[in-house]
């Protein structure tokens, strides 16, 4: 029998090399989405306040934050190999007050590096990375652990994907709720929602698809106060190399 996917399962995954040359040629090349920018400045408009970064990955919103203006961001990943483009990609950029380090967002509070620039004004779990944490309650635990670096009400933005987003996903997981429900699912899966797949140019990837129901209640069991969502497609136009990369995602807006 297959194992479960795990958080080493995913850092293996992200660090293998496939994978960091995807998202290094993001970081690169794609920049800040034009939604992001769009909510970046509308629900972070103090440019000189410190900003946490969660899953940065190869450092794409980072130093787009750093060519927006932004001059104290903290940004971290827990796959060793992304946080190494990330830091040369700050450097090749000449990203000023970028800060880029490994860790692990559901222990983030015990981070000593993390803590350094505590409390922050400010959080971003971009590209759905929030999602991409194995188990609910794991999730939860990122959630906690994040919410404590912050000053109160600061904001949250986040994205995921979204299971009720079309006619044709939700026919997609009616047919996955009958497979989980004869015990034929993906035995790798550790809950309902989960996904584990691989494309040839972006590696292995694992993600949990929620529907709205079930991150406005992780937003509340976590201290979170829902404040805005909505589709990527009705915040803005994005770029046929945006959604090349990124299939489309629902953005959200909580406090601390």
């Amino acid at each position: 029998m297959s194992a479960k996917v795990t958080s080493t399962t995913v850092r293996a995954d992200f660090n293998d090399s496939v994978a960091v040359v995807h998202y290094a040629r993001a970081a690169h090349f794609l920049g800040l989405w034009s939604s992001e920018k769009v909510l970046l400045e509308r629900w972070f408009p103090g440019l000189d306040c410190p900003l946490l970064e969660a899953g940065c990955g190869a450092g794409r919103v980072a130093v787009g934050l750093a060519e927006l203006g932004y001059r104290r961001i903290t940004a971290f990943d827990f796959a060793a190999e992304l946080v190494e483009q990330a830091r040369d990609l700050v450097q090749a950029r000449g990203a000023v007050g970028v800060d880029v380090y490994e860790a692990d967002a559901t222990r983030a509070a015990d981070s000593r590096e993390l803590l350094k620039n505590a409390p922050y004004a400010g959080l971003i779990f971009s590209f759905n990375g929030l999602m991409q944490i194995p188990g609910r309650e794991n999730r939860r635990a990122a959630m906690n652990q994040l919410r404590r670096l912050l000053q109160p009400g600061a904001p949250f933005l986040f994205t995921t994907h979204d299971r009720d987003i079309s006619p044709a996903e939700r026919a997609s997981w009616r047919l996955e709720a009958r497979r989980w429900k004869r015990g034929e699912q993906d035995p790798r899966l550790v809950e309902f929602g989960d996904r584990y797949f691989e494309e040839e140019e972006v590696g292995r990837t694992f993600m949990h698809l929620p529907d709205r129901a079930e991150i406005l209640e992780d937003l509340a069991a976590t201290g979170w106060r829902h404040e805005w969502d909505g589709l990527r497609r009705t915040v803005a136009k994005e770029s046929r190399a945006v959604r090349d990369f990124s299939d489309e995602c629902r953005f959200w807006v909580a406090r601390a």
